[in-house]
């Protein structure tokens, strides 16, 4: 029997709204019935685009019966009380990564929806992707051995292209700058194919782009298993570019968004190209966010994990601040 797709709404009406509205259009396994943003116009032109009704105000979202999801795109700092009322409604949520600018928020929040027995789903789209699933199963197998470092690159060129009006580039809006906004996609990569981060040691630097955050960041990442690793994240590059090196003992995966996938194995002369197609990662997660919520399963992030995800950053925030190693079990404490 059929399964009725999920009913949702999508809340905050901005470039990553559309961009998760698309993948729900493109699945058969949502529907967008409602929206809601601050700005009449946004939401009037979003509910244009995507066939739903324009609501004026939230507490219409939490009253509405027939709605049975939020997909949250609202500010980081807003994530606690949106989430709040939404579960308090009996709503479940998806949230787009970060969860939260602080571990405490992230705390709240998980245990808020655990609480209210709603499902809460964490957008973390590029763990996804066909590569890396690919290296995982990999590893898993053992055929890289011990794991024993991993150099990563998220870069994007920015220049001339944001808005300083907007939450995403404000040190209060999103603290940590480009690390915590795109850097944070290959920190949880790095931790999903190497294990979790123990310590971090980081710098940022604003060097090209206006306002009061960092352009540029460096992390240097100590793992659980004693692999260490880096992350480079940049709004500051002449051009956009990914990269995602993974060591071992035993072999080596080495991927680049120009190149591609390849692998090298011990004892080989030359890495061996590995052919992969690419996958429709947003609606997977948002899908499996639906699945979650019919019974079928659980996120593969949910807040536990998200808010430790955080902390990394976090944990480089400090480190760059106060020109030490931090430990992530410090920030947990801390919260």
């Amino acid at each position: 029997m059929a399964v009725e797709p999920l009913r949702v709404a999508s809340l905050g009406m901005g470039w990553w709204s559309d961009v998760l509205a698309d993948a729900i259009n493109r699945s058969g396994k949502l529907t967008i019935t409602a929206c809601y943003s601050r700005s009449e116009e946004k939401r009037a032109a979003f509910a244009a685009k995507y066939g739903c009704r324009a609501v004026p105000s939230y507490e219409a979202i939490l009253a509405d019966k027939d709605i049975e999801a939020v997909i949250n795109t609202t500010p980081n700092g807003v994530h606690l009380e949106t989430t709040r009322a939404a579960a308090d409604a009996g709503k479940h949520v998806f949230l787009d990564k970060p969860i939260a600018n602080t571990v405490s928020d992230g705390r709240r929040i998980t245990e808020i929806c655990r609480k209210a027995g709603v499902v809460l789903a964490l957008g973390y789209q590029r763990r996804r992707e066909s590569q890396f699933r690919w290296i995982k199963r990999q590893i898993d197998e053992g055929l890289f051995g011990k794991l024993v470092n991993a150099e990563a690159n998220i870069s994007r060129d920015r220049l001339g292209k944001i808005d300083l009006g907007s939450w995403r580039y404000q040190a209060a809006g999103m603290p940590g700058g480009v690390m915590l906004q795109i850097g944070i996609h290959y920190t949880d990569v790095l931790e999903y194919l190497i294990g979790p981060v123990k310590a971090v040691s980081g710098q940022f630097a604003r060097l090209v782009l206006p306002g009061d955050n960092p352009d540029v960041a460096s992390l240097v990442l100590e793992h659980e298993n004693g692999a260490l690793s880096t992350l480079n994240a940049s709004y500051a590059s002449a051009s956009e570019y990914y990269l995602m090196n993974i060591y071992g003992k035993e072999a080596t995966a080495y991927y680049d968004v120009f190149e591609g996938l390849r692998m090298l194995k011990r004892g080989e002369e030359k890495p061996v190209k590995v052919p992969f197609a690419n996958k429709d990662t947003i609606a997977e997660e948002l899908e499996e966010f639906a699945d979650a919520v019919r019974g079928a399963g659980a996120p593969e992030i949910g807040g536990e994990y998200a808010t430790t995800s955080l902390a990394v950053i976090r944990a480089g925030i400090v480190s760059a601040r106060e020109g030490r190693h931090v430990e992530i079990a410090e920030i947990l404490a801390k919260g």
